[in-house]
């Protein structure tokens, strides 16, 4: 069953790089009728794409490494292990083409290959934004060092590493933030058909 909802007034309380969203709502309730008049906040930042960078050949992925001021106060501090992101500021682009633009800016290489993995909400309770995840087949023996849009403000160290160490990092909370989480598990499970996609054998 699709449930209903109503809009009564919305107004932007704040607008900077992102913007807040203030809304009067109801909607349809699970036991029939309607809510009463409800008020939410809604933090519009805009959607992302997101690329897990892999080199099936090494059995590598590529992290990134840079500050992240939602993680002050987390346990481990600011700087964070990542994978290529960005938003999507530009209509006209796909999520396809933010993904190989980002991974140049980001990690300096080109993608060999392009799968999707998956479309997911970041925060629904608190922001509208989206992430578009992929896997991206790259040959880590062109990338190192630094990089990073310096007009954006951009400080990246990039990490080449094999993907059990990633896995490692996951599983003892180094890597904390939602994207490299999933992206990392869903490698896990679909390995073997990335292999045959790529004419490989697994190890």
């Amino acid at each position: 069953m699709n449930y209903r909802f109503e809009v009564l007034d919305k107004t932007i309380s704040y607008s900077g790089f992102f913007r807040m969203e203030n809304y009067r709502l109801r909607h349809e309730l699970f036991a029939g009728g309607w809510s009463p008049e409800i008020t939410r906040e809604c933090l519009e930042r805009g959607h992302a794409v997101a690329v897990l960078l892999y080199d099936p050949d090494h059995d590598q992925v590529v992290l990134l490494e840079q500050f992240r001021v939602g993680a002050l106060e987390f346990p481990g501090g600011p700087w964070l292990l990542e994978i290529v992101a960005g938003i999507m500021d530009d209509p006209k682009e796909t999520t396809e083409e933010v993904a190989r633009r980002e991974t140049v800016e980001e990690a300096g290489c080109l993608l060999l290959d392009l799968i999707p993995i998956c479309h997911y909400l970041v925060s629904p309770g608190g922001t509208s934004e989206s992430i578009t995840l992929f896997c991206g087949r790259v040959d880590t023996s062109q990338i190192s060092g630094l990089q990073g849009v310096a007009e954006e403000h951009e400080d990246i160290r990039l990490h080449v590493i094999s993907r059990s160490e990633a896995l490692d990092l996951r599983n003892t909370g180094r890597i904390n933030s939602a994207a490299p989480i999933i992206a990392l598990q869903w490698l896990e499970l679909n390995r073997a058909k990335l292999l045959e996609r790529w004419g490989l054998t697994s190890a």
